[in-house]
């Protein structure tokens, strides 16, 4: 069983702060009884060395399961990675009950819960920022923030008060933010970026053998 998170100023379980979200899941409830549908937790350990940071929950995958990129294709090749870099201890990702443990790394979203067609609105993601904010700033360690896409870059950037335009998005882009914090950006790992190989698996390794450069030098 999947211990219920409480509310912190990083999540808050039963956030209805986005009206047209707050509907879209209690359709999304009503179509599919058993899932999850509601604001998706954080996932990993509280003081991480790699903060890896999404878009939102996926329909059927994190939606579904209550567990960040768990359940459905943008999941797999980011679990093989971890997994392969030492950061998990197995390499799929199933369910929130199968007993994978994320080391020394920590996934959470821009987002926290599911827009409708996986976009959300700017205000969308800046009513969600406070989360991420609160997330950030209690992680007191060196950091890497590896974002998966651009609404991620900049939300973390917003999150740190830092102005977008003096770090621009760019594939496997390592941004120093400051003395202890480094953005790492990368394309997201979606079906429809794997597929049309904007970002192939050799791409996606090339930007966690930088992470871990940065965690192991």
């Amino acid at each position: 069983m999947v211990k219920k998170p409480r509310i912190t100023p990083e999540f808050d379980p039963a956030c209805t702060r986005c009206p047209r979200i707050t509907r879209h899941l209690n359709s999304v409830r009503e179509l599919y009884p058993v899932y999850h549908a509601a604001p998706v937790a954080p996932f990993g350990v509280r003081s991480p060395a790699l903060l890896i940071v999404g878009l939102g929950p996926g329909m059927h995958g994190a939606n579904a399961t209550g567990r960040p990129f768990t359940g459905d294709y943008a999941g797999i090749l980011l679990y093989k990675m971890l997994y392969e870099f030492g950061f998990s201890n197995k390499p799929e990702s199933v369910n929130a009950n199968d007993g994978l443990v994320l080391k020394d790394c920590r996934i959470t979203n821009a987002v926290k819960c599911l827009p409708p067609e996986n976009k959300p609105l700017n205000s969308e993601v800046r009513n969600c920022n406070s989360y991420l904010r609160a997330e950030l700033t209690a992680i007191k360690n060196k950091l890497i923030v590896l974002v998966l896409g651009r609404i991620a870059h900049d939300a973390v950037l917003r999150a740190l008060d830092l102005k977008l335009r003096k770090f621009m998005f760019s594939h496997n882009a390592l941004h120093i933010l400051d003395d202890r914090r480094y953005l790492l950006d990368s394309y997201h790992c979606s079906r429809y970026n794997t597929q049309t190989r904007r970002l192939t698996e050799a791409m996606f390794r090339n930007v966690f053998e930088t992470a871990a450069g940065i965690i192991n030098g």
